[in-house]
């Protein structure tokens, strides 16, 4: 139901009317299950388990499910609109299918858009007009300046973030127009309030590692030791590198990820996983086309990944994955220039339900996309171990 492909792509009015509730009659006649279904532009399979939609007995479920799709339509802000016109044309390639291909960025700064919504905003999925108004005159009081000169900087206090690259180097800042196109109030978009249902389990390995850095390399994220992002990590934003190439073939579709150089090559003309024995870093992925949606499923992961490896992750940022996760991916190209990519992670280890991220791609042809070698320049890794080392030492001495 929180599907952001379903809010960028309004539903369009039936074509035929849905007969009243009155008259429907139990089992309820195929067609108007697809015509409900066509409301709310989704499929059968993302509603219900296929084996279930034609065996509703109840008139309350089926009432339900007609005011979830009329209320559905009605609540879209109409900037929507606007900005993903429900008209467009999804280009094809010379083979027919829906074309996604081209150069892209999810370029997010966390500090307008978090991973989780504030508390505060509740259930406020999307910024109006008046927020950006006061985000940008915010901005425009705040901005700071970075120091480029050359000049002697202060280091920061023992413990702090020491910044990256993107902002103390080259100059790039988030400011209100870092918002995104689709005006998110947070990137989770289910649960309703934008919050992670973290295990406390799991926070607690999180924690843990965390706490313990510098005490040996298995508590730092694979990212940091540039093993990979894994899956759906590469799909969110860092603070640097944010960019993707996607290509197609009749029956693959590979996605180039700068960050730590990683393709996944995803097969279209598979449609069974390899033995569950078998335990990959980014899981094992099969794709099919659903209308002019990419979806793909991807199980069989290992159990040393974490859901995100940035700290763009804010507090997904170190939770274990774990071997169970199940990871379903929605490609919807909804204007020339903008994919949406929806993740749904069903992550036992971490979550006690389900979540559902989504985030923009945008096209942008004229980014240079850079070998990122992580190995060569991974001096962080060995500056961390020796600071625990000479804590130790310090320790040693009594200081």
């Amino acid at each position: 139901m929180h599907c952001i492909a379903q809010y960028m792509k309004i539903p369009k009015v039936l074509d035929e009317p849905v007969p009243p509730l009155t008259h429907w009659t139990l089992p309820l006649d195929s067609e108007i299950v697809l015509k409900l279904l066509k409301r709310f532009n989704m499929t059968t399979t993302t509603l219900i388990p296929q084996n279930a939609v034609f065996g509703f007995t109840s008139k309350i479920t089926l009432l339900w499910l007609f005011l979830m799709a009329a209320t559905t339509s009605s609540a879209q802000p109409s900037w929507i609109t606007d900005r993903f016109p429900d008209d467009y044309k999804v280009p094809r390639t010379e083979w027919g299918h829906p074309d996604l291909q081209g150069l892209f960025t999810n370029e997010i700064d966390p500090n307008v858009v978090p991973m989780e919504r504030a508390e505060e905003l509740g259930n406020k999925a999307y910024y109006t007009d008046a927020d950006i108004r006061a985000m940008k005159a915010r901005a425009a009081q705040a901005q700071p300046e970075p120091e480029l000169s050359g000049a002697a900087v202060s280091a920061p206090p023992a413990g702090a973030n020491v910044g990256g690259y993107n902002a103390d180097v080259w100059g790039i800042y988030g400011i209100a127009e870092d918002v995104l196109s689709t005006r998110q109030t947070s990137l989770i978009i289910d649960p309703p309030n934008g919050r992670a249902p973290i295990r406390e389990s799991a926070w607690q390995t999180r924690q843990y590692n965390l706490e313990h850095v510098e005490d040996d390399y298995v508590h730092l994220t694979v990212w940091d030791r540039c093993l990979t992002r894994g899956v759906p990590g590469t799909m969110l934003p860092g603070g640097y590198n944010n960019s993707l190439r996607i290509i197609q073939t009749p029956d693959h579709i590979a996605i180039l990820h700068e960050m730590i150089h990683e393709t996944r090559i995803i097969p279209l003309n598979k449609s069974n996983h390899i033995d569950e024995k078998i335990r990959l870093w980014m899981g094992d992925s099969v794709a099919h086309w659903e209308g002019d949606t990419l979806v793909v499923e991807t199980i069989n992961f290992n159990d040393k990944i974490e859901i995100a490896n940035s700290s763009a992750g804010g507090r997904l940022r170190g939770l274990p994955s774990g071997d169970e996760q199940h990871l379903v991916e929605r490609f919807t190209r909804v204007s020339e220039d903008t994919i949406i990519w929806e993740g749904r992670i069903t992550s036992p280890e971490s979550f006690t339900q389900p979540i559902t991220i989504a985030l923009p791609l945008t096209l942008d042809p004229d980014y240079d996309m850079y070998e990122y070698a992580c190995h060569e320049g991974n001096y962080g890794l060995a500056n961390i171990l020796r600071a625990g080392r000479a804590r130790d030492a310090r320790e040693a001495e009594g200081h």
